[in-house]
């Protein structure tokens, strides 16, 4: 009483107020006191252990009881124990073989029994023998808890309970978040997709068997990523895969992942396929009807299942027929069929409108939504054209203009030369900006994220080693986008550009060297985990298809920052050129492009190949009057293409003309029509003549449009360029036939469209192709082959050279005496008959030269009815 009249006391009204505290803290200590009074009157209960027979040889197990001071007597048959069921004792029962007799009667009599593992196990962890309802034999699969699905036959289940069970490990019947790992034998039923879901390991019936085998050993845990992988069930088991619409090189790859990932395929059609495989970009139909055990999905479930190690849900890849299918806009729409020849040509220039209007892009790209700053979209990423610019009048250079909308008016007729390729730059930074983001946010961020189903697809220093300085690139550009913007704003002529690349030059020259460097590294490390990395070359191809990758690899994205400065610098070098001297931007501009020198000197130290330089000095040579700033080391040859013109607005219809595509450029060239002389190389070898004149280097930024032209009777092999100078406003269309077999049109003009979005940094190279009738943009290859024809383009090639020759610009005398010349050679007559007849006729004066009708008018057609007469019998049969 004292106790609690103290404790009264000092609890003063609180207590008083609530007397069932002081009634619970009665209630609590004498229940402690009960426990502590029973505990010291029941017996203690010794624990001890009883080896049967082959358990009580084993040297190593009696070591193992001694150190955890466990007593054990040894036994050969259950008889000898006599008092086994004392309850002085609690007897532990080792037992070495979980299959004969007398592990039968111990179950039976309901006896505590155990292996020898776990008695090892445990003075191997210093803890005490565990307590089992059931026999244990080992601790393998301690703590682990297993669901089953799939199995048919109830002793095979039972077998394999039972031996989870003798390994430590708990079974439930349904499946929920506390089950570790599943073992299915069957990849349908709710539980297979609950644990997919979930990332639960799943695995075969054999991860069991084997860790039953392995039972002796000590320090095996089933749950080891290493024992456990062996036995995962694989994405196709049970699986008959067809595929439909791939290319030979893609089907022959998604048959080979298939067999490695546990799957089979079959060819199209037939009836034991269980899953037809569909591209969906090229497949419109399916070739049959497919049964309703079939089921018909897309690519994507293909490598989804690879990249998350299990069979993923058909039902949210199945493939639907498109019943109007989105065809790619056709010029022939905008057929040209007018007979007018005035009005052709208006259409004509409509129809380059037309064509080239959906590729001006505007400076200021639409606006995302807050929502959609970290969720790239097809409008966020590839779509920043359709914008128009604020107007002004005149046509001068605004002074300052408002972010304009989709809905502002349209850009005047005339912008500064200056304005225009400032514009160019913001715009190509902008998609640029937008290629990184990508780059982080659809690769990066995935492979980095934690808790990925099927666990992590590349360690930490993969990663690191692919991407880089990627981000800190990207925060480097962003700023200098941001910048670009503002002054595109606000635009002036008097506003410095040049500032803005100084100002962020020495972050450029931290940030890029590290990753240009290690870019070969970076590639080789890609190819070698895509190769032995099932689930990153899965989850490659599923970016890959993904529209804000524009079906571009992820090594292809990452040479984005090797190429990106030295377009830069070109762009800057474009501006100075439209700069005017009394421009302070002028020497700032100057400044800007020597510090991109420095930084791509480092760039570019390790990074020049012999081979690609030898390339270069083979066009330069080959290529007569090849512009000098052709030579760069950013620069590669990556294709060469024959071709004859069909136009006259580079050279003359039927000509023949070399195209040179390098990574950023198009050198045209036509072929010589007479060589003259050797060149010899500084080096003292003798190369042979320049074939080639050169005709212009095109940017390959200047390309807004290629047609693909449809093959007709009297069209083949022609494809078309639609180009505009930035400091042009007039499009002029390029078009041409190949004269090789090698490489196939559609492979050369996809090569083009690649190059031409790499220049521009867009990621959607397929919306540069438009498919093109031959009448709306006047292209037909009809007479390029016949005799008759190339007949009739040599008169012409001599006309021209007879008009040349009469030119007043040249001295009359000598004028006159070459085409006289020329024109007796022609006829047949010796150069000094020619010379004769000149002597003879006294022309002195230009005014008597005006009076005389040229000569390629009044010989030419003699000449022509001469040659056709000559080809007539050879050529009957193509008139």
């Amino acid at each position: 009483m004292a106790d609690n009249s103290t404790l009264v006391s000092e609890t003063g009204r609180s207590l008083l107020a609530d007397s069932s505290v002081l009634d619970s803290k009665v209630i609590e200590t004498s229940k402690e006191n009960s426990l502590v009074e029973l505990s010291k009157e029941m017996p203690q209960i010794e624990t001890r252990v009883v080896l049967v027979q082959e358990a009580g040889k084993h040297e190593e197990l009696l070591k193992a009881l001694e150190e955890i001071k466990v007593p054990y007597i040894k036994t050969d048959t259950l008889e000898e124990l006599g008092d086994s069921d004392s309850p002085e004792f609690e007897t532990i029962f080792v037992v070495s073989d979980f299959q004969d007799s007398i592990f039968s009667n111990l179950c039976k009599a309901d006896c505590r029994v155990i292996g020898p593992p776990v008695v090892l196990h445990c003075a191997q962890k210093g803890e005490p023998l565990p307590f089992s309802c059931r026999p244990l034999y080992c601790a393998s699969m301690l703590n682990l808890v297993l669901c089953f699905t799939g199995f048919r036959k109830k002793e095979e289940l039972v077998k394999l309970v039972t031996l989870v069970h003798h390994m430590g490990g708990i079974i439930r019947r349904d499946f929920s978040s506390k089950v570790t790992h599943l073992v299915a034998n069957s990849t349908h039923g709710d539980k297979f997709r609950i644990a997919v879901s979930l990332g639960t390991p799943i695995l075969k019936a054999e991860w069991i068997y084997k860790a039953w085998e392995k039972r002796n050993e000590i320090d095996l845990c089933a749950a080891d990523d290493d024992f456990r992988n062996q036995f995962k069930v694989p994405p196709f088991q049970d699986c008959m895969l067809s595929f439909l619409g791939f290319s030979d090189d893609e089907k022959a790859n998604m048959e080979e992942m298939t067999e490695m990932q546990g799957g089979h395929y079959l060819p199209v059609g037939d009836e034991r396929c269980t899953h037809l495989v569909v591209e969906e970009s090229t497949v419109k139909d399916l070739p049959f009807e497919p049964l309703k055990k079939l089921y018909v999905v897309k690519q994507e479930w293909f490598w989804g299942s690879i990249q998350m190690d299990a069979r993923a849900g058909e039902s949210m890849y199945l493939f639907e027929k498109s019943e109007s299918p989105g065809l790619k806009k056709s010029v022939s729409l905008l057929s040209l069929s007018t007979p007018n020849s005035n009005r052709k040509r208006r259409r004509l220039k409509e129809t380059l409108a037309q064509l080239t209007r959906e590729t001006d892009m505007s400076p200021f790209p639409p606006r995302k939504r807050p929502s959609a700053e970290h969720s790239l979209s097809i409008g966020s990423l590839l779509d920043i054209s359709n914008t128009p610019e604020s107007s002004t009048t005149n046509g001068e250079t605004p002074k300052s203009c408002a972010r304009p909308s989709k809905n502002s008016t349209p850009l005047p007729l005339k912008q500064s030369a200056r304005w225009q390729v400032a514009k160019e730059l913001y715009q190509t930074e902008s998609n640029y900006v937008d290629i990184l983001t990508t780059i982080i946010q659809l690769f990066q961020v995935p492979l980095e994220k934690e808790g990925q189903l099927g666990g992590p697809i590349l360690a930490q220093e993969e990663i690191k080693t692919i991407f880089g300085s990627i981000p800190d690139i990207l925060d480097v550009h962003t700023k200098i986008k941001e910048d670009l913007e503002d002054l595109m704003m606000n635009w002036t002529e008097s506003k410095s550009i040049g500032d803005i690349i100084l100002k962020y030059s020495k972050d450029l020259l931290k940030t890029y060297p590290p990753f240009v460097n290690f870019f070969e590294m970076s590639k080789e490390t890609i190819t070698r985990c895509e190769k032995q990395k099932p689930r990153f070359h899965a989850f490659l191809k599923i970016n890959q298809a993904k529209p804000e990758c524009g079906r571009q690899s992820l090594a292809e994205l990452l040479i984005r920052p090797v190429q990106r400065l030295p377009s830069v610098a070109l762009l800057l070098n474009d501006i100075k050129k439209h700069t005017a001297e009394e421009n302070p931007d002028k020497v700032t501009l100057e400044r800007a492009i020597e510090s991109l020198k420095e930084v791509m000197t480092h760039i570019n130290e390790d990074k020049r190949k012999t081979e690609a330089q030898r390339q270069f000095f083979d066009v330069v040579y080959e290529v007569d009057g090849c512009p000098a700033n052709l030579l760069s080391s950013h620069r590669s040859l990556v294709q060469r293409l024959e071709t004859v013109a069909l136009g006259d607005d580079l050279c003359d219809r039927g000509e023949q003309v070399t195209l040179f595509l390098f990574n950023d450029c198009l050198e045209i060239a036509r072929k010589r029509h007479k060589v003259i002389g050797v060149f010899k190389s500084p080096h003292g070898h003798t190369r042979p003549p320049a074939s080639l004149k050169h005709v212009v280097l095109m940017p390959l930024s200047q390309i807004k449009k290629v047609l693909d032209i449809r093959e007709t009777e009297d069209c083949h092999k022609a494809f078309a360029l639609v180009v505009r100078p930035p400091t042009e406003l007039n499009n002029k269309l390029l078009s041409f036939q190949m004269t090789t077999e090698e490489p196939p049109k559609e492979d050369w003009l996809k090569m083009l469209c690649r190059h031409v979005a790499n220049t521009i940094c867009k990621a959607d190279a397929e919306n540069l192709i438009y498919t093109a009738d031959p009448d709306s943009v006047e292209v037909n290859t009809k007479d390029m082959d016949s005799t008759l024809s190339r007949a009739s383009r040599a008169i012409k090639k001599t006309s021209k050279k007879v008009t040349r020759a009469f030119s007043f610009s040249k001295t009359p005398k000598r004028a006159l005496r070459r085409a006289l010349m020329s024109h007796s050679a022609t006829e047949g007559r010796s150069p000094s008959s020619a010379n004769e007849s000149y002597i003879g006729s006294r022309l002195t004066s230009t005014s008597s030269l005006a009076g005389i009708p040229s000569p390629s008018l009044v010989n030419l057609p003699s000449v022509f009815e001469k040659r056709s007469h000559t080809l007539s019998r050879s050529t009957t049969h193509l008139i």
